[in-house]
């Protein structure tokens, strides 16, 4: 087997579904729109719209959003979950 090929791994999801994205940032930013504007992205079947529920922590510092999505395939997730992590405003993606 070739070093660069990753071999297939089955996914435990079983797609299309609908998912759950969790993203924990700094209150200070708009999680809530750079996570709908990261998701659309790589959604655009969901047509600009992306169910999400907000929940900030007792002091308020922190925030959550967690997104609903029709997810496609891991492919899909996969590349929303990298884009969320790299951007500068998330602390934890699950």
């Amino acid at each position: 087997m070739s070093l660069d090929k990753k071999p297939n791994k089955k996914s435990l999801i079983e797609f299309p579904c609908k998912f759950q994205i969790k993203v924990v940032g700094l209150s200070n930013f708009n999680i809530n729109d750079i996570t709908s504007k990261i998701i659309l992205k790589h959604s655009s079947h969901m047509k600009n719209k992306v169910l999400t529920k907000e929940s900030f922590s007792s002091g308020k510092k922190y925030i959550s959003i967690t997104a609903t999505i029709d997810a496609i395939n891991q492919e899909q997730l996969d590349a929303i979950y990298k884009e969320l992590h790299a951007h500068e405003a998330t602390m934890w993606v699950l």
